[in-house]
């Protein structure tokens, strides 16, 4: 081997945030292709209210990442035509509740254009969407609004829970020919971790184990993976071993892995920040349930927001799905009796 192997090798991986693992990718993307595009409320000189552009428009100049109108049917709106005609547009919805007045573009546009010219019009086009809760943001500053997405056909939905994914998924996003919606942890953002910039990009729509275990699978993406794993480890001092699967695309959804998981150890919980009825967590534990009825030893239970809207700040901790509420449903779950009451608790 030689000296140069040798010192690769050798050379650590280097730590980021999230927030730094989702600059380095845009700022990677729109070094390798010139037809990436990156634009939104205050993403220019200011690099967004998170600072996830930040440097962006001074390194690749006000034509690639620049600051639009406080107007998102009109963001999302322009991302469509430049789409359409040969870009990469990556858009920024400042916050989850904010992207609403572009909802109608997103069903009836971004969505459907692609079906509606029976493929010969693509839409390679992302909207980045920090979204949920943990900031102590109030009401239209922390909304889960994935299942929005998720019932909608045509739109691939993304989240990632750890830097590493957050730099694969949106490189892998940013490349992909169809919309996609990518969801951002607000609460994430500064969580750090190993970031390794050279390895092979992640494909969308395949869910990750991140924990073995065997006594039951959690299941979870985005902002809950790291109350799951928490869970896990103070189960772990209780003599319990639970699996812990991160579900990473909720759009194509990855029933291979999951069901795989669930069935190793016949029991499963689905967390998720968002309000449980009609939710993504409601057609995860449907799946499961569908496709894993004869492994099942009980019921899949779901531990999630509640159906209302979401919490003043100081009471947002009362509202989010927590390690004690999560365990509460494991131990639900050594009974035969166990059943999922609606809820979300």
């Amino acid at each position: 081997m030689h000296d140069a192997d040798l010192r690769a090798d050798t050379t650590p991986t280097p730590t980021m945030t999230m927030a730094q693992a989702l600059n380095r990718a845009l700022a990677d993307a729109l070094e390798a292709d010139p037809s990436v595009l990156v634009f939104g409320e205050d993403v220019g000189p200011l690099g967004g209210v998170f600072r996830i552009t930040d440097g962006l428009t001074a390194r690749f100049g006000e034509e690639r990442c620049f600051d639009t109108p406080l107007a998102e049917a009109g963001i999302v709106g322009s991302a469509v035509g430049l789409a359409m005609n040969g870009m990469r547009p990556v858009v920024e919805m400042q916050f989850d509740a904010f992207a609403y007045p572009a909802f109608e573009q997103i069903v009836d546009h971004v969505a459907k254009m692609g079906n509606r010219t029976r493929g010969a019009v693509r839409l390679p086009l992302v909207i980045r969407i920090p979204y949920a809760g943990g900031i102590g943001g109030v009401e239209h500053h922390s909304d889960s609004s994935e299942a929005y997405y998720a019932h909608t056909p045509g739109l691939t939905v993304v989240t990632p829970a750890n830097p590493q994914d957050a730099y694969g998924l949106l490189r892998a996003a940013i490349a992909y020919p169809d919309p996609v919606i990518f969801l951002e942890p607000k609460k994430l953002y500064w969580t750090s971790g190993p970031v390794d910039t050279t390895a092979p990009l992640p494909e969308l729509g395949r869910a990750k184990v991140i924990r073995d275990g065997t006594d039951a699978t959690i299941i979870a993406y985005g902002p809950s993976v790291p109350v799951a794993l928490a869970a896990a480890d103070a189960a772990a001092e209780e003599g319990r071993s639970l699996q812990v699967v991160d579900v990473r695309s909720i759009v194509p959804f990855d029933d291979e892995t999951v069901t795989a998981a669930v069935r190793s150890t016949g029991r499963a919980v689905v967390v998720a920040e968002a309000p449980g009825f009609a939710s993504v967590a409601s057609e995860i534990a449907a799946r499961v349930s569908e496709r894993c009825f004869h492994y099942l030893e009980a019921p899949v239970l779901r531990v999630t927001g509640f159906d209302t809207p979401f919490a003043p700040p100081k009471l947002e901790e009362y509202y989010l799905p927590s390690v004690d509420r999560l365990l509460d449903a494991v131990d639900r779950l050594q009974w035969d009796d166990a059943v999922d009451d609606g809820s979300g608790a």
